[in-house]
């Protein structure tokens, strides 16, 4: 199997951006990813109208994805899939709190209940199985950030347990590559973990990646905060940071991180 993934902060539907709120937006996020022609995708901060809007605008695709306080209320960590494509085995949702299995938890100074989306998925051509995982991480708390992703390795680490499969871990990490949450992924923390088991997709770019949230202002300074992880068993092809305006304006105040991937 041969593919794109994406991720992808959608920015919520925020009125005061003017020319840059959801309803101006809604089809250069789709163009976007009409372009790209993804297998998948997970995005961050969509609410559930903006989701239903923009899968009405993608009709390929089917998406799975739950509120972070429950049912759909406020954002959802969705993943949208090729429904000719891909059959979805089994999905679930956890919250990243000390109580995980309890919806809308929080922990650790989160300013807000953050979560993640699970799907195991089954590629309908080669029969090849795997799981993907989308969150996005704590803005204001690093303590939530570190204990965040320690909790998404747990469960990876337990469906590894039960079933080992090919992985992909998507999204907002709210994080730069030299800080201790991304250490940790990437394995270069001396605490249990991945262990290098992850993979960055950003390892395929030579020099600096720069910025990957812009608030609509564009630019490729600084150091990106969105990614993309994948298990061995996921070759990384090719990693793109799609920084273009689409019908003279930007899709999202972040922009998307796409990776080709081959399961070998």
């Amino acid at each position: 199997m041969i593919g794109k993934v994406i991720t992808f902060n959608l920015r919520y539907n925020e009125p005061k951006d003017g020319e840059n709120a959801w309803p101006y937006r809604v089809k250069r996020v789709s163009q976007t990813i009409q372009e790209h022609d993804p297998i998948l995708f997970g995005t961050q901060e969509g609410y559930h109208d903006m989701l239903k809007e923009l899968h009405e605008e993608l009709p390929a695709y089917n998406w799975i994805g739950t509120g972070r306080f429950g049912e759909h209320e406020d954002e959802h960590n969705a993943i949208f899939f090729k429904k000719d494509q891909l059959e979805v085995l089994e999905e679930g949702h956890f919250w990243l709190s000390d109580t995980p299995e309890v919806v809308a938890t929080k922990s650790w100074d989160s300013m807000f209940p953050r979560m993640c989306t699970w799907i195991r998925f089954k590629d309908k051509n080669s029969h090849k199985v795997f799981v993907v995982y989308n969150t996005h991480l704590d803005h204001r708390s690093q303590e939530a950030r570190e204990n965040g992703v320690k909790v998404i390795w747990d469960y990876i680490a337990t469906h590894q347990i039960n079933q080992p499969l090919p992985v992909i871990l998507m999204g907002d990490m709210n994080s730069h590559p030299s800080n201790a949450t991304i250490r940790y992924l990437n394995g270069e923390s001396k605490e249990e973990g991945p262990k290098g088991w992850l993979r960055d997709a950003y390892s395929l770019l030579e020099g600096e990646i720069g910025r990957t949230a812009h608030d609509f202002k564009g630019g490729a300074d600084e150091a990106p905060i969105d990614y993309i992880f994948v298990s061995p068993e996921v070759e990384l092809i090719e990693t793109i940071v799609d920084r273009r305006q689409i019908g003279g304006g930007y899709p999202s105040d972040h922009y998307p991180i796409i990776a080709a991937v081959r399961l070998s």
